[in-house]
C-alpha cells in the first residue's frame, strides 16, 4: 500500500514544523578523524548533500522563518547552501550551545591512533555510554576553547575540556528552553543545522528520550528530520522528508 508523506503544504495551522539537519560530510568525517569543536570545512561531497537535503525541503513544500546554527563552519555552509539554494533570505542565529560535542584529547585523532595512545575502553566507552567523558584536555592545549579568540567573550569555566553526551545535553538544554522554544512557541517555522551528538540530545528534549536511546539514535549527514509539534510542544508526528517514519 502507498503511504504519502505529508508535506509542509497541508499542516495544520496548530502544528508548527521543527526541522533537524545534520551538516554535510565534513574533511574529518571523511577521513575518519575525531571532530567535535574542531573547525573543519565541508568536504565536496558535504556540500552536495547540503543541496539535496535543500531540494527535498524545497519539493515538499517546506519554507522557514529561522534557522539556528553552531558557529562551526561546517554547519555555517550547510545552512548557508540551503537556505540559498531554497532561496530563503532569513536570519542565521549562530551560539555555541550548539557546537559539536567536545572530544577533549582525541580532536583531530584518527580512531585507530586515539586507541593506541589511550587504550581501547576510553574510546569506545565515550561512544557507547552516555555519561563517558573522553580524555580531558589539558587547559593550556591549545584545543580548549578558552584558548581560541572565537570564544573569548565567553567565560572560561564554561566551556569543556571534553565532553560526555550528558555534558552535551546539558550545554544544549537551556538554548533550546530559553531561546529556541518560545520561537516555535510563536508559531516560528524552524530549521537547526547542528551535529550528530548535538541533534542527539535535541531529540532527548523534543521526544524526551531516555539515556539508551540517545546513545542508539542516528541521524545521516545532510538527512532533514521533520517534528510536527502542536501547541504545547508534544510531537504530533516525526519522518525524515524523503521516508516517512
Amino acid at each position: 500500500m502507498l503511504r504519502v508523506i505529508p508535506t509542509a503544504k497541508n499542516l495544520s495551522s496548530q502544528i508548527t514544523p521543527l526541522v533537524l539537519l545534520r551538516h554535510g560530510q565534513s574533511i574529518w568525517n571523511r577521513d575518519k578523524k575525531f571532530t567535535g569543536w574542531s573547525d573543519v570545512p565541508l568536504s565536496p561531497n558535504g556540500e552536495k548533500e547540503a543541496e539535496q537535503a535543500a531540494y527535498l525541503l524545497k519539493q515538499a513544500g517546506f519554507t522557514f522563518d529561522l534557522c539556528f546554527s553552531s558557529p562551526l563552519q561546517r554547519a555555517k555552509t550547510t545552512a548557508n547552501i540551503v537556505l540559498s539554494t531554497m532561496q530563503l533570505n532569513i536570519p542565521i542565529i549562530e551560539s555555541w550551545r550548539l557546537n559539536e560535542r567536545h572530544y577533549g584529547a582525541l580532536e583531530g585523532m584518527h580512531r585507530w591512533e586515539a586507541i593506541k595512545i589511550f587504550g581501547i575502553w576510553p574510546i569506545l566507552g565515550c561512544q557507547i555510554k552516555f555519561d563517558a567523558t573522553p580524555p580531558y584536555l589539558e587547559a593550556t592545549d591549545p584545543r580548549f576553547p578558552g584558548n581560541q579568540p572565537a570564544y573569548a567573550h565567553i567565560d572560561p569555566n564554561e566551556l569543556p575540556r571534553a565532553e560526555s553526551l550528558q555534558h552535551t545535553l546539558a550545554r544544549v538544554k537551556p538554548y533550546w528552553e530559553e531561546t529556541i522554544q518560545p520561537e516555535i512557541r510563536r508559531g516560528k517555522r524552524i530549521l537547526i543545522v547542528s551535529h550528530r551528538n548535538t541533534l542527539r540530545t535535541l531529540r532527548v528534549l523534543v521526544e524526551h528520550f531516555h539515556s539508551r536511546q540517545a546513545m542508539k539514535s542516528k541521524l545521516a549527514t545532510g538527512r532533514p528530520l521533520v517534528y510536527e509539534l502542536d501547541q504545547n510542544l508534544n510531537v504530533t508526528r516525526r519522518y525524515y522528508v524523503d521516508k516517512l517514519i
